[in-house]
């Protein structure tokens, strides 16, 4: 059963200046709710990352973002508050990042980001502002339904698949889901745009939309003076072929950029261990990888209701397709790590990135990759 707030709720939007949440908070308005728009201010200035006219989510351009989201809610005819929350964005997200790099592993900063700071420090943080309502929503592809069986939330992919976002949202826990709405999950993009052109909004159906985490991917800047040491790239055979930058510069399944020339067949990154600064290189048949090993799972259905051995499909990145897999518990008395054997290999399966299992369209939950083989 979709959740659908009763009209005399107050509904809190989160804007970014895009069109998405732009026609969320539209969309709520014309249904007659009470809406009021928030956006998050995450940027402060203390990381000297250059200005860039190609919007992303941490970085200068954010005033501008901050405006747009400011004009839309004025020309819908809503409140708009902005909420100072840098601070916590350092220390959740940007703090993890580095973290998590510097472990030679490659995090995805939007579910954090999703998990700490969006659908949590905003959220806590509104009431303290004054800022109440009762459902909050934004702009994301993906819906919640209730289960009246299981007396749970869940958590369901959008209908435009292409866009889809539940997998960013797969840490939301059931107190979360149970006061969400999101008012795009049963349109297209295509649809979303028609109606932000039809209402006024076509500047905004129009801009371009925000794929980066860091303004002009200058990933480097966030690091400081710390950006890790030289080290050896290694062949499979553990024959050292070059000198890498540091291991903060590659990820799994990397080719480009990393200076290694004169062998028959591409090259590309398979393994990183930080603790020896070491970087195996392997062709590409090495990235083919059947089982992994998933842990910190946030179940979104009700763990114990599933076997300790049960089959469903996987995704390990935003655009993988999801693949046929068994998932067991490691733990049968603990339900945080799982292990993972899918029917066929896998390219790329990245330690820090998200997996999130799903049966057709609803995500049974999620966890971070810990290792492959």
């Amino acid at each position: 059963m979709e959740i659908k707030p009763e009209k005399k709720c107050c509904i809190a939007v989160g804007m970014s200046g895009g069109v998405d949440s732009t026609v969320a908070a539209l969309l709520l308005k014309k249904e007659g709710y009470r809406v009021i728009g928030v956006t998050m201010q995450i940027w402060d200035g203390s990381i000297n990352i250059p200005p860039s006219n190609k919007s992303a989510c941490f970085g200068p351009g954010e005033e501008k973002d901050i405006k747009a989201a400011e004009n839309a809610a004025k020309k819908i005819g809503i409140p708009h508050y902005v909420v100072p929350l840098s601070k916590e964005y350092k220390q959740h997200v940007i703090e993890y990042f580095k973290e998590e790099y510097l472990a030679g592993r490659t995090p995805n900063p939007c579910v954090v980001c999703n998990k700490k700071i969006k659908f949590g420090a905003l959220l806590e943080n509104m009431p303290k502002l004054g800022i109440n309502y009762d459902f909050f929503s934004t702009g994301h592809y993906a819906s919640v339904e209730y289960e009246q069986t299981s007396s749970r939330y869940l958590l369901k992919r959008g209908k435009d698949l292409k866009k889809d976002q539940s997998y960013f949202l797969s840490q939301l826990t059931q107190q979360i889901l149970s006061r969400i709405f999101f008012p795009l999950g049963s349109l297209t993009k295509k649809e979303v745009c028609e109606i932000a052109r039809a209402n006024g909004f076509a500047d905004y159906a129009d801009k371009d939309e925000s794929q980066d985490f860091i303004e002009n991917d200058c990933y480097e800047y966030i690091f400081d003076n710390n950006k890790g040491k030289p080290g050896p790239f290694i062949d499979t055979s553990g024959k050292i072929i070059g000198q890498h930058k540091g291991i903060i510069h590659y990820t799994i399944g990397q080719r480009k950029g990393l200076g290694i020339s004169g062998f028959k067949e591409p090259l590309y990154v398979i393994n990183i261990d930080a603790e020896k600064n070491v970087i195996t290189v392997g062709p590409e048949n090495a990235l083919l990888n059947k089982e992994m090993t998933v842990e910190n799972m946030n179940w979104i259905v009700d763990a114990q209701s599933l076997k300790p051995s049960f089959h469903c499909k996987v995704q390990i990145r935003l655009n993988h397709k999801a693949a046929e897999a068994e998932v067991k518990f490691a733990d049968p008395a603990n339900f945080s790590t799982i292990k993972v054997h899918f029917q066929e290999p896998q390219r790329s399966i990245t330690p820090g990135q998200t997996a999130v299992c799903y049966h057709d369209d609803i995500v049974l939950g999620g966890g971070i990759i810990r290792s492959c083989k």
